[in-house]
């Protein structure tokens, strides 16, 4: 057999397998996020109150944690979308609570403009330039790591300066996350749709929350 032709097949055969997985994360991240906002609005409507920090945590890992399990299977698929469904729920009370500010539509309007505009910029950057950014992943798990415990130290002992430097921290981050997801999808590093759709929407959930709370801060409100 030759051996030139071998690889020539494996080559083939690993582009088809990392195209399918975009294709399949960047449909069903579409999905998540319009279910999301289903939810988000439902919420707002009946104007339903925040769970609160501990049920949010516990309803997030719990659902983070079972989708992980499920992760090759079809009800992978069905706790993504009680995980997303759930996280646009919890957002539902905080853009109510923006929206009932003077300036509270200009600031929820910007934070989803900043939004999309990064995730948008940063996915292009990398599809194009098809720039490695595993390098990332070390330093990202260990940010990600030091923020989230100084969300819950600023949210505990009521620390606004630290909030808004966690949030600032967040956006940095989460700007990273997708470089370095987006990296790892195109590159083959993950080959699980299902994963890589979670920590896509985790990663624009978490942006626009942050720069909501910035804006929010830098309107005075």
């Amino acid at each position: 057999m030759n051996p030139q032709v071998t690889t020539l097949g494996r080559s083939q055969s690993a582009a088809l397998s990392t195209n399918k997985v975009v294709k399949n994360t960047y449909m069903l991240l579409s999905m998540t996020l319009a279910f999301s906002a289903l939810t988000a609005g439902l919420s707002m409507a009946m104007n339903l109150p925040h769970p609160g920090m501990i049920i949010t945590l516990v309803g997030y890992f719990g659902l983070l944690f079972l989708t992980t399990k499920f992760r090759d299977s079809g009800l992978g698929i069905a706790f993504v979308f009680a995980l997303t469904g759930f996280m646009g729920y919890t957002l539902g009370p905080i853009l109510n609570a923006y929206l009932s500010l003077p300036n509270g539509t200009q600031v929820v309007m910007m934070a989803m403009g900043g939004t999309a505009a990064i995730f948008l910029g940063l996915s292009a950057y990398v599809m194009t330039t098809r720039k490695d950014f595993s390098f990332m992943g070390g330093f990202l798990m260990v940010g990600i790591l030091v923020a989230f415990l100084a969300g819950l130290g600023a949210f505990f002992f009521e620390m606004p300066g630290l909030s808004l430097a966690v949030s600032a921290m967040f956006v940095l981050l989460m700007s990273g996350l997708i470089l370095y997801e987006t990296s790892n999808i195109i590159h083959g590093g993950e080959t699980n749709y299902i994963m890589a759709t979670v920590t896509l929407f985790v990663s624009i959930f978490n942006l626009f929350t942050s720069l909501l709370h910035l804006l929010g801060f830098a309107g005075n409100d």
